[in-house]
């Protein structure tokens, strides 16, 4: 097997999972939406478990996977606001969240208040 056949999904679900998968862009994802437009410094505050270089890694691998348009305004201070290109994502995401809320409450595990 060549080596360009290892790095291809194997069926649709790892295809799915590699480009939505990971630690932080399901969250990513979940938090644009709900807030139609976010600029950086705001998803940064909603995601204090990230670093910065991490983020930004994130959300260019998200852009690049075209579920994250990305808005620059040339002014000073730069400002630059991302969006949801991923709107058919949303749903299943919010079925992931939910279980998870389920599995939280039977660890009794506390939910954050952003993400309530």
């Amino acid at each position: 097997m060549t080596e360009n056949h290892l790095n291809e999904p194997v069926c649709a679900v790892d295809f799915a999972f590699r480009k939505i998968g990971g630690k932080y862009k399901g969250r990513i994802l979940w938090y644009v939406s709900k807030h139609e437009v976010l600029r950086f410094g705001e998803l940064k505050r909603c995601m204090d478990d990230i670093t910065t270089k991490m983020l930004t890694q994130t959300l260019r691998e998200l852009e690049s996977d075209e579920l994250l348009q990305r808005k620059v305004y040339h002014e000073v201070p730069p400002k630059v606001e991302y969006t949801n290109t991923s709107k058919s994502l949303i749903p299943f995401i919010k079925q992931l969240r939910e279980w998870g809320v389920s599995q939280m409450e039977k660890e009794n595990i506390p939910i954050r208040e952003h993400e309530q």
